[in-house]
């Protein structure tokens, strides 16, 4: 009997070989997509996280840059100053001395005592005209101090030249406390002056500061402001 010659088995088509190169196949086009779906949504994440930083953080464009916006100036003018020189004062009491040598646009044009008081019983009276110019077509006031022995009978004399002003020109347009040093030491009230034919409107306020009284007469837009000036 004749012997076959041995030849080495060849592998089979379903081998081992060919089963693990199916268990390795090169990614789909799926896998392919859904990788670039998460890139492109991380991309998008980043950039919207430089954007806010750059709008909010530094500096920051969705905020003006940064810039501040600059605070509102209140600009005051300054008060008004007499144009003239006051006239060369002549007072020899104390409240006569008190009595300012301008106020505001205003300067001091006479000077001079008084008895316009007398009847309220005042120790002593003065009469100073102040105006903002010479000559007739001056804007001019005329303020009347008188001076009492005690607070109470200052009061008394100013409530009675008070009602006096309201009978003569009408009810009070403007009132209010007079203090000194923050503490209450009197009122003041501006009433109207009885109108006279061709003359601009004129106002009267009355004051008390402790034992003084004192009257101011002029043109009704003047007389407050002029008060409130006045530094007795």
């Amino acid at each position: 009997m004749s012997q076959q010659t041995g030849r080495p088995r060849q592998s089979s088509p379903a081998g081992p070989g060919l089963r693990d190169s199916r268990h390795h196949r090169a990614p789909s086009s799926a896998v392919y997509a859904r990788r670039r779906l998460v890139a492109l949504v991380v991309l998008l994440a980043l950039v919207g996280g430089v954007v806010a930083f750059l709008a909010f953080v530094w500096p920051g464009f969705a905020s003006g840059g940064g810039a501040e916006t600059p605070a509102e100036v209140t600009v005051t003018a300054p008060p008004a100053t007499p144009t003239i020189e006051p006239v060369e004062r002549t007072a020899t009491t104390e409240l006569a001395k008190a009595m300012p040598a301008s106020v505001l646009q205003f300067a001091l044009r006479t000077e001079a005592t008084t008895e316009a008081f007398a009847d309220a019983g005042a120790i002593e009276g003065h009469e100073l005209t102040y105006a903002d110019a010479e000559g007739d077509g001056a804007t001019s006031i005329t303020v009347l101090a008188g001076q009492w022995g005690t607070d109470d009978e200052a009061k008394v004399a100013y409530d009675e030249l008070l009602a006096a002003a309201v009978a003569a020109g009408g009810a009070a347009t403007s009132t209010g406390d007079v203090e000194v040093d923050g503490e209450p030491a009197g009122t003041f009230a501006v009433t109207p002056v009885a109108p006279v034919d061709g003359a601009a409107a004129s106002a009267t306020v009355t004051w008390r500061n402790g034992t003084v009284v004192l009257q101011a007469t002029g043109p009704a837009d003047e007389i407050e402001a002029f008060y409130t000036a006045f530094p007795l």
